[in-house]
């Protein structure tokens, strides 16, 4: 039986989520705070963490930086408010395995606790490190039919069949480790291990073992021996996501196994020789991470043989529809339903929407209205509020546009009940958010009635 930590400081949600798991046969702790959370990690040590972001003592990234120093391989699902977009990519880049977003849905909470479960981690004993964890699964990479996506396809194509070591750049949940995966199918080594590293999500302290492996009694903790990352990859292709977050010092052993082309375990005598093209990833451009002081500039030549750049979701026109499409499809065979595509009022805001978290948001916006869709198909009314309602969130940059172009001939009365609804929009907005969306909070701070709220949300299509 599955060992689950749930941390909220809701207590309700706490007995609820309680009810909820142990009902679908898991064991179940709950921890009011953090802090108190962080203990029950140590003592509990649960096989899944699901923890609000917005905690009454410490905050989820700092919940998750500490449970993923005790246990690195935790996986951790962190339940944010949808206006909480960039709180989500960032905790995606600390290693959290994936988000929720509020309002919750029990069967998308079950939904990505099962898949965060099946998923396979590097143990600390090395007799279970199999080979088909080193090997890679078919890249599915869409690529889309934009001029800027057909520039990233002759930019893969020219690279790949080379032993090129390549800079991949582009926003947290553009694709990188997609591209990358693309790269090694694409090149001679495809026959070999494709293994991959979120330098993001691995404490300074364990960086090392994880990239090199160790001995057995090498430090505290080194119960057994371990293999690390470079011998895993050997005859094939290592992929580093986030490389620019390694600390100095492991860089600096980074640095003389990438010339070398040879590994010492920590605390081993050994040196095992290697053949490993290395890819990596980051969102910043190294060059800057350089000139900040947090990125060694030889290992960034080492590294820089050629780069590739992904373009965001944004950027990319109608392709989002070629995105969308495919992630319906795996959708739809994950949760065993049919649902057919999209209204055309879905289909604008799809396109219209900046899409912060790329693909990464795109797919967990096709999941849950997937999962919310009784018919044939995805309409509005199944998306998050915020992709709905994007434009209207953006009136008050619009206004002051518009406000410093006014002149008083075109200030009449239709302009000033036009602006008294934004306004009455805005407020209504503000406080919704600031209640994750609870409606009978809202109402109380806004001074008014539940009813009244409701009238006026009609009203203003919110």
């Amino acid at each position: 039986m599955s060992k689950i930590l749930v941390i909220d400081d809701d207590q309700d949600i706490c007995l609820l989520m309680n009810r909820f798991l142990t009902k679908n046969g898991y064991e179940v702790e709950t921890a009011i705070s953090g802090l108190l959370g962080l203990k029950k990690v140590k003592e509990f040590k649960p096989d899944l963490l699901l923890t609000d972001f917005k905690l009454g003592d410490i905050d989820g990234s700092e919940v998750l930086k500490k449970a993923k120093e005790m246990m690195p391989n935790l996986p951790v699902i962190v339940i944010t408010g949808y206006s909480d977009i960039k709180v989500a990519i960032n905790v995606m880049k600390m290693g959290a395995f994936d988000y929720v977003t509020k309002p919750l849905f029990p069967d998308e909470i079950l939904l990505n606790i099962k898949k965060a479960l099946k998923t396979e981690t590097v143990n600390e004993d090395s007799s279970k490190v199999t080979k088909s964890k080193a090997k890679n699964k078919e890249a599915n990479y869409i690529f889309g039919k934009s001029a800027i996506a057909k520039n990233l396809v002759k930019q893969v194509n020219l690279v790949a069949p080379t032993n090129f070591s390549v800079i991949i750049y582009g926003e947290s949940g553009s694709g990188k480790e997609a591209i990358a995966k693309t790269i090694h199918k694409k090149s001679k080594r495809k026959d070999g291990p494709f293994v991959a590293m979120d330098c993001g999500a691995i404490s300074n302290e364990l960086a090392g073992s994880e990239l090199f492996g160790h001995e057995k009694g090498s430090f505290t903790g080194a119960i057994q021996q371990k293999i690390g990352h470079f011998e895993l990859a050997n005859g094939g292709t290592l992929f580093l996501d986030e490389v620019a977050n390694l600390s100095y010092e492991v860089q600096v052993s980074l640095l003389r196994v990438v010339q070398e082309q040879k590994v010492k375990r920590i605390g081993g005598n050994k040196e095992i020789t290697l053949d490993v093209r290395i890819l990596v990833a980051s969102n910043e451009k190294l060059t800057e991470a350089i000139s900040k002081g947090k990125f060694r500039e030889d290992l960034y030549h080492r590294f820089n043989e050629f780069n590739v750049e992904v373009p965001a979701l944004r950027e990319r026109g109608n392709d989002v529809f070629e995105f969308a499409d495919y992630f319906l499809k795996e959708t739809n065979a994950e949760l065993e339903k049919n649902v057919k595509g999209f209204s055309e009022e879905v289909r604008k805001h799809l396109l219209d929407y900046p899409w912060y978290g790329n693909l990464r948001e795109l797919n967990n916006v096709i999941k849950r209205a997937t999962l919310l869709t009784e018919g044939e198909l995805i309409e509005a009314a199944s998306l998050p509020f915020e992709i709905v309602n994007h434009e209207k969130m953006l009136f008050s940059e619009k206004k002051e546009e518009t406000d410093k172009s006014s002149t008083p001939a075109n200030t009449g009365s239709g302009h000033l009940k036009m602006a008294a609804s934004e306004a009455e929009y805005q407020m209504i907005l503000e406080a919704l958010k600031k209640v994750n969306f609870n409606k009978s909070k809202a109402a109380a701070l806004l001074d008014i009635d539940r009813k009244t709220l409701y009238n006026k949300m009609k009203r203003l299509k919110i």
